[in-house]
């Protein structure tokens, strides 16, 4: 009977006592490694980790990185000005640099028919393989490093005290109680003096936008919600290009979690409201890089290239202009190749980082500080209690990784109170807790001297200067900077006491021009070309707040049911703050009314109707198809129109609406399509009779075929596949059978797969599995036919079905005859070599009829 699928990822967890370990691969060179079995002669001119050597000694196999020489020249980039265009100039020069240097590799790993995954932001290429494929790789000559996989980890939290229910009053006695609303700032907000620049300089972070890459945020929780920048005015979420799950964890991609809590503590800390946000002012956002408390290099490399260019929900779309001003990273472990790459991507980039230290110290010993706070370009964090004392498991340098001073600074990092899953609080200790202190505070400096936006070094000196020095030379260094507390205990108030007071603020309210009402939640753009645009949105009483470097701004208002207003050709002039009120006009509202048809023309029901960003209701397609949305206000808006489960092959459709009158809409569903382009549509039936066997029998057996034409999966051509007894062809393992079916993609093996019906099926003397071709060459069609055969389930139902592979026009054809209980138990649809992208028909769901057909096109070019 079939195994759960196995995950192939050797995964680890780097200690403490592994740390001198990891140093070594990145403070010396490493030798080139001589691998036992190699497929050809002659040295690696690669460094290959030592882990990952030992890991394949011996024929098996492991995942890892090829790390290529060719790095992206970002110089550009850092002569930006504007937020927006040094994040567009990084991510072109890394997309670009990246695309040019693994094209290569790529098409030699294709030919060898390896799946493999690349990053732009690192320029490193993930691949599974044994030890022939290892010593291959190392002597290519544009491979600079090959690095076995790593499992890193959300920096351990010191618990102090359980999560309660309401009130964050209640938390550090672990009782619950109602909401107080109190405002009162926590130890920590008041120990760094953020309260004293909120009343000062009256900046909370408005206009400044905070992510991290942690855990996941209960984007939804009391304290957090109305900093969301997914939220919308009207109380509705927009989570694309505000939250990322590379790990497809959470229940729906398209809606923020947290499963551990670690990442909704770190947020809380950031910009959280009543008191336990340092910016709580400052919007935010998140990738979620780890998967719980693990956190693997795929989805951190993931969550870092998102974070300089924000994506959809599927990954796709990049949006380099939202990426946010400052990152915190409460993670860490050992040896992390990349991020230093992605770090000085990010800095160029205008984005400012910090990581924790980490919980690895005692008190006393030194070199205990991790990777990547411990690397010379992050901004690293150690803690400290509220008697001013370091704490106990603060991480020490120097820095094991390249001797480095660390911590850079300190911060508070116990008995934290932050917000916590489930609208609740809870009190934590570590570095963790300390780091995102200094992510808040930057966003306060940023707000009150938006001269300092993207500046990463003059940031960093400010904070430095403004640091309390700690005398503590144990682990070496100066009574003002050392590695025990690096330039000491954060104070914010000094930091921007000593920023450029150049600043010109400008407030205000906004009403309704008819009313006179104040209006909630208008967004005002206001900027310039030198400075990029910044947004804040009106409070609940109509004002609204936001410091500028003096210059010409121009500025736009706009909220749904109001008329856009754009004030051009602002001056401001240093130490004269600007008071502008101003008035919208209400806009009239109409019907929207229309159809919406399948992928294949017909009327669908049960499709959700929406107008994104707006207070419209949400409607749902009648029986015939048809949709009412009673009132929409005179405007341009996106139209969406989401297909019910079953999905199939109805995609999501999104077109512009443009509302001046009354509107009618026809509204045809695009067929679903995969990252690479591959789109399925039901098709004609017209059944292929197999002729030739394929010598399979019994449960969980596979053959490998010769295919009569070269067969295309995700732009790879193959010349042969291995068919399994369980409704699977396979193009990358010669036996894959004792797999069970799963949802697709999966980076577990199998991978490169082809499943017209992919579950647990078993051949006996009634039933086989055949092949046959017809046509002509350039236009011939390969059929591989199940035939008969029998569900391992006891039931004794039998199901007869086909893949069909087109040459001419690179098509794959799945195709039923009989199907008992509507492949309910199966998996249908394509995957590709690396597990990263699919085109799923269906899991687990009862939608296949027999005498049907479902073509999928590919789009896959390389």
């Amino acid at each position: 009977m079939p195994l759960s699928r196995p995950s192939r990822r050797r995964r680890a967890v780097w200690t403490a006592a592994s740390l001198s370990a990891a140093a070594a691969l990145l403070t010396s060179p490493v030798p080139a490694l001589a691998l036992p079995g190699s497929a050809q002669p002659g040295p690696a001119s690669a460094e290959v980790d030592p882990a990952l050597a030992d890991a394949v000694e011996g024929g098996g196999d492991a995942s890892f990185f090829v790390v290529l020489k060719k790095r992206a020249d970002l110089s550009g980039a850092k002569r930006q000005t504007a937020h927006a265009k040094a994040a567009e100039a990084a991510y072109e020069e890394l997309k670009a640099t990246a695309k040019d240097s693994q094209r290569s590799l790529g098409a030699f790993l294709d030919k060898r028919k390896v799946g493999h995954r690349g990053y732009w932001i690192a320029n490193a290429v993930q691949v599974t393989g044994d030890q022939d494929l290892v010593a291959e790789l190392a002597r290519r000559d544009d491979v600079q490093r090959i690095v076995m996989a790593q499992t890193y980890r959300l920096d351990d939290v010191e618990a102090a005290g359980g999560p309660v229910a309401a009130s964050r009053g209640a938390a550090s006695s672990g009782t619950a109680s109602a909401a107080t609303g109190d405002s009162t700032p926590e130890w920590g907000v008041k120990d760094i003096k953020a309260d004293q620049v909120w009343s000062q300089y009256e900046n909370r972070g408005e206009g400044i936008v905070i992510a991290n890459v942690d855990s996941g945020v209960q984007y939804d929780h009391p304290d957090l919600v109305a900093n969301y920048r997914g939220t919308n005015a009207d109380g509705t979420f927009t989570h694309d290009y505000n939250f990322y799950d590379p790990s497809g964890t959470c229940a729906t991609s398209t809606t923020p979690c947290d499963n551990n809590g670690h990442g909704t503590h770190t947020m809380g800390t950031m910009v959280g409201k009543n008191g336990i946000g340092v910016a709580p002012n400052a919007k935010w956002i998140a990738a979620k890089g780890c998967e719980a408390a693990q956190c693997s290099d795929a989805n951190l490399l993931a969550a870092g290239q998102w974070i300089l260019a924000p994506t959809d929900h599927n990954g796709q779309n990049p949006r380099p202009d939202l990426a946010p001003n400052i990152v915190n990273n409460s993670w860490g472990g050992g040896d992390t190749t990349f991020y230093q790459d992605i770090v000085e991507a990010w800095n160029a980039a205008g984005i400012f980082e910090a990581f924790a230290a980490g919980n690895d110290g005692d008190g006393a010993t030194c070199s205990t500080a991790h990777a990547p706070g411990s690397q010379a370009p992050a901004y690293g964090v150690g803690a400290y209690d509220s008697t001013g004392r370091i704490a106990s498991f603060s991480g020490f340098g120097p820095s094991l990784v390249d001797g480095s001073m660390k911590p850079n600074i300190s911060a508070p990092g116990v008995n934290v109170v932050s917000s916590w899953p489930g609208s609740q609080y809870k009190s934590s200790n570590g570095t963790s807790m300390a780091t995102p202190h200094v992510a808040g505070a930057v966003a306060l400096l940023w707000s009150s001297a938006p001269s300092l936006i993207g500046d990463i070094d003059a940031t960093r000196r400010l904070l430095n200067e403004g640091a309390t020095d700690v005398d503590d030379t144990h682990c070496g260094g100066t009574a003002g900077v050392n590695n025990v507390w690096g330039e000491g205990r954060l104070d914010i108030l000094a930091a921007v006491d000593k920023a450029p007071h150049t600043a010109v603020t400008v407030s205000g309210t906004v009403t309704d021009q008819v009313t006179g009402a104040p209006l909630q939640g208008i967004a005002i753009e206001a900027g310039n070309a030198a400075t990029g645009t910044r947004t804040v949105h009106t409070g609940a009483d109509g004002t609204y707040r936001l410091a500028f470097a003096p210059g010409t701004y121009d500025f736009t208002l706009s909220g749904y049911g109001y008329a856009k207003r754009t004030v051009t050709g602002v001056e401001l002039t240093g130490g004269q703050p600007l008071d502008q009120d101003l008035a919208l006009a209400p806009l009239p509202s109409h019907a929207v009314t229309g159809t919406v048809l399948d992928v294949t023309g017909t009327p669908l029901a049960g499709a959700t109707v929406r107008v994104p960003g707006t207070p419209v209701d949400a409607v749902v397609s009648r029986t015939d198809g048809t949709f009412t949305l009673p009132r929409v206000a005179e405007g341009t808006y996106a139209l969406t129109v989401t297909p019910a489960a079953p999905v199939l092959c109805n995609g999501e459709s999104t077109t512009s609406l443009a509302v001046d009158g009354a509107e009618t809409r026809t509204v045809r569903l695009p067929a679903r399509t995969d990252a690479a382009g591959n789109s399925c549509a039901p098709a004609a039936y017209s059944w292929i009779p197999g002729s030739g066997k394929v010598a399979l029998s019994g449960d969980e057996d596979a053959k490998t075929i010769a295919l009569p034409f070269p067969v295309k999966l995700y732009g790879v051509p193959y010349t042969s596949a291995a068919v399994t007894t369980n409704g699977l062809v396979n193009f990358l393992e010669p036996r894959v059978g004792d797999y069970a079916n799963e949802t697709l993609p999966k980076a577990a093996k199998p991978n490169g797969v082809v499943a017209p019906l992919w579950d647990d099926l078993t051949l006996d003397k009634k039933s086989s599995v055949q092949t046959a071709t017809t046509g002509t060459a350039g236009s011939r069609r390969f059929a591989v036919v199940w035939d008969n055969v029998l569900f391992a389930d006891g039931s004794g139902a039998r199901t007869t079905f086909e893949a069909v592979f087109d040459e001419a026009t690179g098509s794959i054809t799945f195709q039923y005859k009989s199907v008992p209980g509507g492949g309910a138990s199966a998996t249908v649809g394509i995957e590709n070599q690396a597990g990263t992208d699919a085109l799923q028909y269906a899991y687990g769901q009862a939608v296949l009829k027999a005498g049907s057909a479902i073509r999928i096109t590919q789009g896959a070019q390389r």
